[in-house]
């Protein structure tokens, strides 16, 4: 399908026979049936009762009930010609004390929506963590316990046993930055960590745990293409004023190079972000070996941009962010700033570190306010949006830079944590009270733009 807007034509064949395209999506978010078979409760459980935590009282109870509605929504991804589908596991069914006992209601479950991918002809792709630790492991410390390398290394060898014959795509972790920053330093995702002294921990034990799990994938599937995937945005300083442009340069380093340096064997990024050097006295012997690995492809996840200006009276980086709101520019329900070329100047970042193999563009997606109207759901924005993007993707590669793929995040309206189910990515509308769904007028154009 060919789609016109400006000066813009967007077709399947300007980016290649093998670029990818795919759908993401996440266990908490999605599957519902919280303590079911078996499962024990993640730290989004238990932060979704705490009063206040998430918009309207909402909690993941019942998500999308994609537990039990997995053929009916693989089937709308089969419908919308989408090869390849992003989902995690849930670490809390398939080890629900975090470690020992293996729960084989949830290994069962997981073999069952592998097998009916591939049965659709759909290729899945595995992330391993997605947020959702297992609220046992959390009680003894979480992501500050370097035990953590250990338990999560349980947790890759037990997927990998049991999912890597049919399996040729996984990714570590997702977002670190994100489950870290937000999670154990400003506390408003789960578990509700605050403090320098969680952050520092939980960022270099989240990079350990992306070597450790890279080398156990390596090890037990060596045909597997291993990833692992990192959120960022594009950063610009608010104008050329030297103190804003070292503010950019040190937000830069915070959000876009802090987990991916150090595994690409370059180190933490402390010459552009001092407080870093504190972490140090978390290291062990050998750790600046072994939290490097050498990835088949990394997956960058970007929806805008943010705008720095310095901050004198921000602690440890002394800068701030110009809110999309004041800056009189396009911003989705998020309150994210509409910014296509972000996604170019974040393709065209990561590009430049050698170690890089490939570069898939594992999320982009945006939230608008949607309404069903007569049985159906147009959101000519949302198409706009994923259409002004993909030209920066193909920009982006006819200029050289890599990107070998892309992933629209959502399938369905989901559980977007702090957020709630107020907030809609997804390409198919549900209805959360009756779980009915509706493909959106977004997720025909998306469907038709990728036909064969």
């Amino acid at each position: 399908m060919e789609l016109t807007t400006q000066d813009t034509v967007i077709s399947k064949e300007f980016f290649g026979d093998d670029f990818i395209w795919g759908i993401a999506t996440a266990a908490l978010q999605v599957e519902g049936s919280c303590d079911a078979d078996g499962k024990s409760k993640s730290i989004w459980d238990v932060f979704s009762e705490r009063k206040g935590a998430i918009k309207n009282g909402d909690k993941p109870t019942d998500a999308c009930d994609f537990y039990v509605r997995y053929k009916e929504d693989i089937d709308l991804v089969k419908e919308l010609n989408i090869p390849h589908f992003r989902f995690s596991i849930s670490w809390t069914r398939i080890l629900p004390e975090g470690t020992g006992r293996i729960n084989q209601a949830g290994i069962d479950h997981y073999n069952n929506v592998i097998d009916y991918c591939l049965q659709q002809g759909v290729e899945p792709w595995i992330t391993l963590y997605h947020w959702d630790l297992p609220q046992v492991l959390e009680d003894r410390g979480g992501w500050t316990n370097r035990e953590i390398i250990n338990w999560f290394s349980e947790f890759a060898t037990v997927c990998a046993k049991n999912f890597g014959d049919r399996v040729k795509y996984w990714m570590i972790l997702n977002e670190p930055s994100v489950f870290v920053g937000t999670g154990y330093f400003f506390g408003v995702h789960a578990p509700g960590r605050t403090g320098l002294k969680n952050f520092l921990p939980a960022v270099h034990h989240a990079v350990m745990c992306m070597g450790a799990g890279g080398r156990i994938l390596r090890e037990m599937l060596p045909e597997a293409q291993i990833g692992t995937t990192f959120s960022c945005s594009y950063i610009e300083p608010k104008n050329n004023h030297p103190w804003n442009v070292r503010a950019a340069q040190r937000v830069n380093a915070l959000l876009n190079r802090l987990y991916v340096e150090p595994i690409l064997g370059l180190g933490y990024p402390v010459d552009d972000l001092p407080i870093i050097k504190r972490m140090e006295k978390y290291f062990h012997t050998d750790d600046a070996t072994n939290m490097q690995f050498d990835f088949d492809f990394i997956g960058v996840q970007l929806y805008t941009r943010e705008v720095v200006k310095h901050s004198f009276l921000t602690p440890y980086i002394h800068a701030s962010l110009v809110k999309a709101s004041n800056r009189n520019v396009p911003i989705t329900e998020m309150g994210w700033e509409v910014y296509p070329p972000s996604i170019y100047g974040i393709i065209k970042q990561f590009s430049q570190y050698k170690g890089i193999k490939k570069l898939y563009l594992t999320e982009n997606g945006v939230a608008f306010p949607d309404e069903v109207k007569d049985g159906k759901v147009d959101d000519p924005k949302r198409i706009q949006f994923l259409n002004d993007y993909l030209a920066e993707v193909l920009r982006a590669k006819k200029d050289g830079y890599k990107v070998d793929g892309y992933f629209v995040w959502t399938l369905t309206d989901n559980f977007e944590w702090a957020e709630g189910y107020r907030t809609r990515f997804g390409l198919v509308y549900v209805d959360h009270i009756t779980q009915q769904r509706i493909v959106k007028a977004s997720g025909r154009w998306y469907g038709e733009l990728i036909k064969e």
